[in-house]
C-alpha cells in the first residue's frame, strides 16, 4: 500500500475535489464556524467554478491524497515564490491521526527543494487549535494575524504561519 499525490487537472478530477471538499470541510469546520459559514465558503472557494478558476487562472495546483486506491484527503498549494502557500490540507475525518498529514507535508517540502522554495506558509483559523498543534509540532511558526472579510458578513480571522525550510538559507544549498 502506498501514498500517492495526484494532480488535479481535468474537469471531471475537479468535480470530484469539490464533492471531497464539501463532505470533508462540513466534517471539519463544524466546531469552528457555523453550517451557513461553512457552505458560503465552500461555494466560494471549493466549487467547481472555484476551483477550475484557481487552477486555470490563479496559478494553484491541487493534489489527491490517495491511500491504497482511495481519495483520503487533498492539498492545494500556490507557488509565492520565494515561498510556497498551503492554500489547502484537509483529509476525511477517518483517516485523521495516522500520519498522513506528515506524509503530505514531507512531500511539500520536498516539492518545494525541487522548486527552489524556501518556506512554506499558510493560513490558520485562530480558534482551530487542533491544526494548529499539528503546524506548530511540524515547524510552523505565527508571523502575524490578519482578518480578512469574505463577504456576506463573514471574515476570515486567521493566523499567517510559516516554516522556513531547512538549509535554504545556507549558501551552496541549491548547489
Amino acid at each position: 500500500m502506498a501514498l500517492k499525490f495526484i494532480p488535479v487537472q481535468t474537469g471531471a478530477e475537479i468535480e470530484t475535489l469539490a464533492d471531497l471538499a464539501k463532505v470533508v470541510w462540513n466534517e471539519f469546520f463544524v466546531s469552528i464556524i457555523t453550517p451557513e459559514q461553512i457552505n458560503y465558503m465552500v461555494d466560494q472557494f471549493q466549487s467547481v467554478p472555484a476551483l477550475t478558476d484557481q487552477i486555470g487562472n490563479q496559478g494553484y495546483e491541487y493534489f489527491f491524497i490517495n491511500w491504497d486506491g482511495v481519495k483520503i484527503g487533498y492539498t492545494g498549494i500556490k507557488p509565492d515564490t520565494p515561498k510556497l502557500f498551503l492554500s489547502k490540507l484537509y483529509l476525511l475525518k477517518e483517516y485523521r491521526g495516522r500520519g498522513y498529514a506528515s506524509a503530505t507535508f514531507a512531500f511539500l517540502e520536498n516539492l518545494c527543494v525541487n522548486r527552489r522554495l524556501e518556506a512554506i506558509w499558510l493560513t490558520v483559523n485562530r480558534n482551530n487549535k487542533d491544526s494548529i498543534a499539528v503546524y506548530e509540532k511540524k515547524g510552523f511558526k505565527v508571523v502575524r494575524t490578519q482578518v480578512k472579510d469574505i463577504g456576506n458578513g463573514y471574515v476570515m480571522d486567521d493566523y499567517v504561519m510559516e516554516k522556513v525550510l531547512a538549509g535554504c538559507g545556507n549558501p551552496g544549498f541549491w548547489l
